[in-house]
């Protein structure tokens, strides 16, 4: 048996998890219980003693951060900290010490749920091989880890293959379209090699590994995944860039404060007020309510910093199978030879292909059943693999199958002309050509209006990555005002075409394991994780778990509005706080007072950041 993954770990409990918080709130009771037994002194002491301690690994921590280049809004807290200790005003220092490890508290929280969401998703797909036992014939559901070179495993319909193989069966179709970008399925005979990542069609099938799970294709991409991800720039929390201007300013006034009334007292008055809270907490507030209404759409974002890159997007590119593409066969229409009737045609095939394992088989089936038209039972089927059926209904000879197929049975069939995109299956009845059925990848009904509505939010130009034929992609993107084409892509292009780009930042949806390496060189990645592979989702900032893709004009949208709530919150705490720090500076405000003030502020702007949870959600977009 194996242990599924994730299995027997352990949470941290959450009394546990924000130290400091935690600290705080003990140091808290234990002054308070001085206080309480009239020894002053000795709260004053361990108040001030403790706050110290915070301020300098804060200011190790900031110097950790400003080697990375990167300057924070911490300077102003641990300024503040400090200049309150020294003039005795050791209550406020522990409120700012409160306030600060608070909102940190609250950003890791906001991101640590979006991702536990995501994690216990992936969790549930299946990670195990069923292994033939050589001699009993009894299958073993191992580990994918654990299959070798030689194992023979065994696919049921719809699984993933888990390591590279040979085709042991007879003949298979498989979906490699998450893999290659082949919108149409590919019909495998014994012999043959598969990809691990190609999902299994309608039977089962067995088939012999070649290679071990690491040293598979899908684990090739996942490398390549690792590496651009690790290639991919930090990005800059919001209040960071608000960090300087606001302490210079903060600092101006308390010591201009200071010099005319030359009262140090002042100085301390003036910081209280200037306490980085607003800032600290109004952006993490209003990504997590930003993050909470993206969920409540079905759409997993990973963390603040991903909705303020969306919200700056400047080019998108989307993969086209399965994205653009319903990623399925569909019957679009029936040519027929003379007088002959489409539906009848249509429903002699259904009924010759309803016992086949090929995929477009079953998209046939699914096209009689909607038309609501008669299927009969077939007698003396025979399928050859990857050519044909030929089967006995209501006393006719039907034959369906590929051009070369019907050439050997009925001499006068005729090459339909096709479109980009299209492929099509070749239909003689009592060896006469009758016609054929078409099938393509139909484009979403609604793909052209978000990628409109991703021009409405800002995004300039949209391009198209596939692993598909250039005539293919080129009647796709014909049809959604497309910029540019990229055809006959692998996912090492793919990654080199994103990271090239220069209009950034870059959004990048896919939904395939050929996308992962994009997904993550991208500035942003968002996988359609409905039907798409661990790989994507694990390399995408977020995941849409519907297969619906006006989700990602959804997703821009909500990054907007969140940034701007953000922002809106963010200019309320400066403005209160700056407003405050003047009043402050004549000497009529203590400090004390001034740190209580500071949470009113704070209060107000939490309520504003909160509006990003309760935000109406737009249905403007073609869903």
């Amino acid at each position: 048996m194996t242990v599924p993954r994730g299995a027997g770990g352990r949470t941290t409990p959450l009394a546990l998890r924000y130290p400091v918080v935690d600290l705080t709130l003990l140091v808290g009771a234990i002054a308070a219980l001085l206080w309480a037994l009239n020894l002053v002194d000795g709260a004053r002491w361990v108040c001030s003693i403790f706050v110290i301690a915070v301020a300098v690994y804060e200011a190790l921590l900031m110097v950790r951060q400003l080697r990375k280049g990167i300057f924070g809004i911490d300077i102003l807290a641990i300024v503040a900290i400090i200049a309150t200790v020294l003039v005795g005003e050791v209550i406020a220092s522990m409120i700012i010490v409160l306030m600060v490890s608070g909102g940190k508290a609250l950003e890791d929280f906001a991101q640590g749920r979006a991702q536990r969401e995501l994690t216990s998703l992936l969790e549930r797909e299946p990670q195990i091989a069923h292994v033939v036992e050589s001699g009993t014939h009894r299958i073993v559901d191992v580990a994918a880890s654990d299959v070798r070179i030689g194992d023979v495993v065994m696919v049921r319909a719809s699984e993933v293959v888990p390591v590279d193989a040979e085709l042991l069966s007879a003949s298979a179709s498989f979906d490699e379209s998450s893999l290659t970008g082949e919108s149409m399925p590919v019909t495998r005979v014994a012999g043959d090699p598969v990809l691990s990542g190609s999902v299994n069609g309608n039977s089962s099938a067995n088939l012999v590994a070649t290679a071990l799970a690491e040293d598979s294709q899908f684990q090739a991409i996942v490398a390549l995944v690792r590496q651009a991800a690790g290639n991919r720039a930090p990005v800059v929390r919001l209040a960071d860039r608000f960090a300087i201007p606001f302490t210079l300013l903060s600092l101006v006034i308390g010591a201009i404060a200071w010099a005319v009334s030359t009262d140090s007292m002042r100085f301390a008055e003036v910081l209280v007020l200037a306490t980085p809270c607003p800032l600290v907490l109004a952006a993490p507030v209003a990504f997590m309510g930003g993050m909470s209404r993206a969920a409540r759409l079905g759409i997993i974002v990973k963390g603040g910093g991903v909705l303020e890159m969306i919200s700056r997007t400047k080019t998108a590119v989307f993969d086209k199978t399965g994205t653009l593409t319903e990623g399925r066969p569909a019957i679009t229409r029936v040519e027929t030879v003379g007088a002959r009737d489409p539906d009848e045609i249509l429903a002699l095939v259904g009924s010759a292909e309803q016992l086949s394992s090929h995929v477009l088989a079953a998209s046939i089936v699914h096209e009689v059943e909607r038309r609501g038209l008669l299927v009969v039972e077939a007698t003396n089927s025979t399928e050859i693999a990857a050519r044909g059926v030929t089967a006995e209904v209501n006393g006719q000879t039907v034959d369906v199958g590929t051009l070369g197929f019907i050439q050997d049975r009925a001499p006068d069939v005729r090459e339909s002309s096709l479109s980009g995109g299209e492929l099509a299956i070749y239909v003689a009845i009592d060896r006469e050509f009758a016609g054929a059925i078409i099938a393509t990848d139909p484009v979403r009904s609604n793909a052209r209006a978000t990628i409109a509505a991703l021009r409405g939010l800002g995004i300039g130009h949209v391009t198209m990555l596939t692993g598909d034929a250039k005539l293919t992609a080129d009647h796709v993107a014909s049809q959604l005002d497309i910029d540019t084409v990229e055809a006959n892509c692998l996912p090492g292009d793919k990654l080199t075409f994103v990271a090239a780009l220069a209009n950034r930042p870059v959004l990048m949806i896919g939904d395939g394991v050929n996308d992962s390496p994009a997904l993550a060189a991208a500035d942003v990645g968002i996988a359609m994780g409905a039907r798409g592979a661990s790989a994507a989702s694990e390399s995408a900032g977020a995941v849409i778990l519907e297969d619906d893709i006006s989700l990602v004009a959804e997703a821009v949208l909500i990054g907007h509005d969140t940034v701007k709530i953000a922002l809106q919150s963010i200019w309320l705490g400066i403005g209160l706080s700056v407003g405050l720090m003047l009043v402050a500076a004549f000497g009529v405000i203590p400090a004390t007072l001034g740190a209580g003030i500071q949470e009113v502020v704070d209060v107000a702007t939490i309520l504003n950041a909160l509006r990003a949870i309760h935000a109406k959600e737009h249905t403007s977009f073609a869903r």
